[in-house]
């Protein structure tokens, strides 16, 4: 499987963030943001492939397994996003508790508790920052996250409260970093449809601002 059949999953499954990621110029840079969102999209899928929260864990403890593997550059072989995520580790410098995060959050979320906003979206864009523009800007990213967080979990109002914090702290990124953090523009107008999504991320990342 190739890189183009990630980008093709991750277009299907989260088509904002595919949207944002095509404002990376670099298109290894590109690849490497969607070996990440795809990681992501496998995660949020499990819910809906199996149907007691029992066995969604036992997924999701196959996938922390795996991340022994991928940390350590080993790959299990014939896995599209676990191979094309090994690379991007290496690559990148990427840390392993954002990831390990991610997954405890989900197993969480399938017993009932409540989103984990800095686990789901906060420590997800700040890796999407590091392998965009390298490590430090980890609090430049985060009020971005949250914004994202909270728009994604139907918070709008809190989401648009944090707006201008995150758009203060994201006009000190790099500017290769920005389309990390440009799905946070789209917590102004959350029911927008596909074309307005597209002409807010395009007048956003022209003028580098959230």
């Amino acid at each position: 499987m190739s890189d183009i059949d990630l980008d093709g999953d991750v277009r299907q499954s989260d088509p904002d963030r595919w949207l944002s990621s095509r404002f990376v110029v670099d298109p290894a840079a590109r690849a490497d943001l969607i070996a990440l969102y795809a990681f992501e999209a496998e995660l949020l899928a499990i819910p809906t492939r199996v149907t007691q929260p029992l066995m969604a864990e036992m997924r999701y403890v196959w996938w922390r397994e795996q991340m022994d593997g991928v940390f350590a550059g080993v790959a299990r072989k014939g896995h599209p996003v676990l191979e094309a995520l090994t690379d991007v580790v290496g690559r990148r410098g990427l840390e392993p508790a954002p990831f390990e995060a991610l997954i405890e959050a989900h197993v969480g979320r399938v017993h009932g508790e409540a989103h984990d906003v800095d686990a789901f979206y906060v420590g997800p864009m700040q890796a999407a920052a590091r392998i965009l523009a390298g490590p430090g800007h980890e609090a430049e990213v985060a009020p971005a996250g949250r914004v994202w967080g909270l728009a994604q979990t139907g918070r709008f109002d809190e989401a648009r409260a944090g707006l201008g914090e995150a758009a203060k702290a994201a006009r000190r990124l790099p500017v290769k970093a920005f389309p990390a953090v440009l799905p946070a523009a789209l917590a102004r107008r959350p029911e927008a449809g596909p074309l307005e999504k597209r002409l807010r991320l395009t007048w956003a990342a022209s003028r580098g601002r959230l």
